[in-house]
């Protein structure tokens, strides 16, 4: 069941260390927010169920995973009926794609993915773009060094 909290300086201080470490222990996050173990355990139980912890996740390191390029790619969609944006949500949720936005300007979609080599991403490319009826064109970026990735929130 997601809500909206009254989120007060407790809940903000559990949300900026557990976005950090969500292994922080319950224990340790008590000390810090000077509450007790069983108060910290509820309120983050309540932030879970309200949808401001979508999920408990680990950041990989792509290029130790044989990952080794990062690539973005703009799309530009030949039909932007609400319909037809659906269909290519879908399609740009697969697992391939790590990061999926319907933006504003000469694009309709800003995707990120990584793949191990440029023939895996010509396989991408044939799969996901160019047999899209509804890709009218896309341009890649390759990213030459990742200079900060994260998914960090701005609590302050």
């Amino acid at each position: 069941m997601k809500n909206t909290l009254s989120l007060d300086k407790f809940d903000y201080a559990l949300l900026e260390r557990l976005q950090k470490d969500c292994h922080t222990p319950l224990r340790e996050l008590a000390e810090v927010v000077h509450l007790s173990t069983a108060s910290v355990q509820r309120r983050i139980q309540k932030l879970k169920e309200a949808g401001y912890i979508q999920a408990n996740v680990a950041v990989l390191d792509p290029e130790k995973l044989g990952q080794v390029i990062t690539i973005v790619v703009e799309v530009h969609a030949e039909k932007t009926q609400a319909a037809d944006l659906d269909v290519l949500k879908k399609t740009f949720s697969g697992p391939e794609i790590q990061q999926c936005y319907y933006v504003t300007g000469d694009a309709d979609f800003l995707l990120v993915l990584t793949v191990p080599s440029m023939s895996a991403f010509q396989a991408i490319c044939d799969r996901l773009f160019h047999s899209n009826p509804n890709v009218k064109w896309f341009r890649t970026i390759v990213v030459l060094d990742r200079v900060k990735v994260g998914m960090e929130v701005l609590l302050s």
